[in-house]
């Protein structure tokens, strides 16, 4: 058997203009990037990015107000794509700069999402 492994988490607030500063200092640190996730809060959204170094998660959120753009992390870590797309579509949020854009085309629904309110 495996000895369990107790994960520590933490969450900081991040300004839109900081993430990739912070995300970049993550890098160098040699975090790996582990998820990112979207939700609706009130009338924003909110987006979480979690980062993983030694079953340490350092998690960073951001509040953006809908039509807000934010600048993809893909550059430093690739596979975003996967999770910016998805909140594209799911939420309308505008990345910049993203490595692999769908252009709103990465989900095929058959109806809209209530999340995105562009939609």
């Amino acid at each position: 058997m495996s000895e369990r492994v107790d994960v520590v988490q933490n969450f900081e607030a991040v300004e839109v203009s900081q993430l990739l500063t912070e995300v970049k200092d993550l890098k160098a640190e040699g975090y790996r990037f582990a998820q990112a996730c979207a939700t609706v809060v009130d009338d924003k959204i909110e987006i979480i990015y979690s980062f993983d170094k030694a079953h340490q998660l350092k998690n960073l959120r951001i509040t953006v107000a809908q039509g807000e753009e934010v600048e993809s992390i893909t550059g430093d870590y690739w596979p975003a794509f996967i999770y910016e797309n998805e909140m594209h579509d799911l939420f309308g949020v505008q990345f910049n700069h993203s490595a692999l854009d769908y252009q709103g085309n990465f989900f095929k629904v058959a109806e809209p999402t209530p999340w995105n309110p562009k939609k």
